[in-house]
């Protein structure tokens, strides 16, 4: 089920991060859609629903008005998504799909908040789709977005990204704009290192028994 808005917020303090997701989804009808800790002993807070019920829920998380104590000096970054793209909603959910075009763009962030908001902005301003959105698990706080489509359009996604993200947020972002094949087949399969376990490229020689690459 897609929600229709989207809401995370960061926090520089495990105690404070459940804080605010208690105040949160207590706040207004929302889905908690996922909360925890990350490195560097950061916790994030992703929660979904209608546009004003995720709206209401977003500003008692940051401290608007009442509710938060002092959990809003702990608060890193943050950021809310009305009408958020599917492609944005289904990634940040963890959903992956193969790329398809020959051009590939890739966005690094220091946070995640900063990755959502120009990933939404950029499938919303240019024809591109996402493969992967990976956020902060195993990245030690940082998260990126692979998205693919014509040149021209990748190009236009990267522009658009780069517009939306803080500065000092950005770590890096590359255009490919002929993506090898087996790099394809590999980021298809997994973008984590220790899971590429069993990936033949392709017009690979396999070794003889005993024989050494």
């Amino acid at each position: 089920m897609i929600l229709p808005a989207l809401a995370l917020l960061e926090f520089d303090s495990v105690a404070a991060g459940i804080y605010a997701a208690d105040v949160m989804v207590k706040r207004a009808p929302i889905a908690l859609l996922k909360a925890g800790t990350v490195h560097p002993g950061h916790y994030l807070v992703l929660v979904g629903g209608t546009v004003a019920s995720v709206e209401e829920a977003w500003r008692a998380g940051r401290g608007d008005g009442q509710g938060q104590g002092n959990g809003q000096r702990f608060l890193l970054d943050e950021v809310f998504l009305p009408d958020v793209h599917e492609e944005v909603f289904r990634g940040a959910m963890g959903e992956r799909r193969e790329i398809q075009e020959e051009a590939l763009g890739i966005i690094e962030t220091r946070g995640v908040a900063s990755l959502l908001r120009a990933a939404d902005a950029s499938v919303k301003g240019a024809d591109v789709r996402i493969a992967e959105l990976r956020l902060a698990d195993d990245l030690g706080g940082r998260a990126f977005v692979l998205f693919d489509g014509r040149l021209n359009a990748v190009q236009a996604a990267l522009e658009i990204a780069g517009s939306r993200i803080a500065e000092g947020q950005i770590l890096h972002q590359s255009l490919l704009s002929r993506l090898d094949g087996n790099l394809r087949r590999l980021l298809d399969t997994t973008t984590r290192f220790a899971a590429c376990v069993g990936f033949e490229p392709e017009g690979a020689e396999r070794p003889q028994q005993g024989a050494a690459w």
